[in-house]
């Protein structure tokens, strides 16, 4: 029996970890192993709206965070979202990322959350949530952060994106979640030539964070890039 993209996401996750070297003071958390209930969100989310094997184009972040993708396995959705949006409820913990927030408000607008994912999937070079020891405890960190940690991530990171594009992706365009990021993965994509084309759209926490007033043209520009 042929595997449904739902199926091929699914055992991507359960199969996620990473045994490399990272420098002193970062480390990799993986939301599947600290939360039970972040794999069965997950499971539930991807039976909903990929159960098919459709084609996809695919939208790349940087590294889920700890308060996103790292609590409820769905890149770019928190719990509030997840429940309010999806109709998957989660018990065991409850979340607002700012960038699930852009990203569900253009959801609505590509033509809701069925459609998006028909046409859609996300997620990142590297899988899991990275933190960083400061001062004042441990703090979402980027794969790109420090050149010890790209370097140690990097093969890793080649790896997981080859995993993503198997599931079924049009790789003749992808659109890349963040300048800085665009810069990372077009080094990626000269070594290992995932892609034929890239298009930067601006990640969606820096437009929560900085571009608030003009938001309404990000979500023009992200519909205009994804619709065409």
């Amino acid at each position: 029996m042929n595997k449904s993209f739902a199926d091929k996401v699914i055992d991507f996750n359960q199969n996620l970890k990473y045994d490399g070297n990272l420098p002193d003071d970062f480390q990799v958390l993986n939301p599947y192993l600290d939360n039970p209930e972040t794999m069965e969100v997950m499971q539930k989310f991807y039976e909903k709206y990929y159960n098919d094997s459709n084609r996809r184009k695919f939208i790349v972040g940087i590294n889920p965070s700890r308060h996103g993708a790292g609590v409820t396995g769905v890149p770019f959705t928190d719990t509030k979202r997840l429940e309010s949006v999806c109709g998957i409820k989660m018990e065991s913990a409850h979340t607002h990322e700012i960038s699930s927030v852009f990203m569900y408000d253009m959801i609505a607008e590509y033509g809701g959350a069925e459609e998006f994912y028909n046409d859609i999937y996300i997620n990142s070079p590297f899988p899991l949530a990275i933190v960083r020891k400061t001062k004042t405890g441990w703090l979402n960190a980027n794969y790109y952060d420090d050149k010890r940690l790209f370097d140690e991530v990097k093969d890793f990171m080649i790896d997981s994106l080859k995993k993503h594009i198997s599931l079924h992706l049009d790789t003749s365009e992808v659109f890349i979640l963040g300048k800085k990021n665009a810069d990372f993965i077009a080094k990626l994509n000269k070594e290992a030539k995932l892609f034929d084309k890239m298009t930067v759209l601006e990640h969606p926490r820096y437009i929560q964070q900085y571009k608030l007033k003009d938001k309404q043209l990000y979500i023009d520009k992200y519909i205009l890039a994804l619709k065409k």
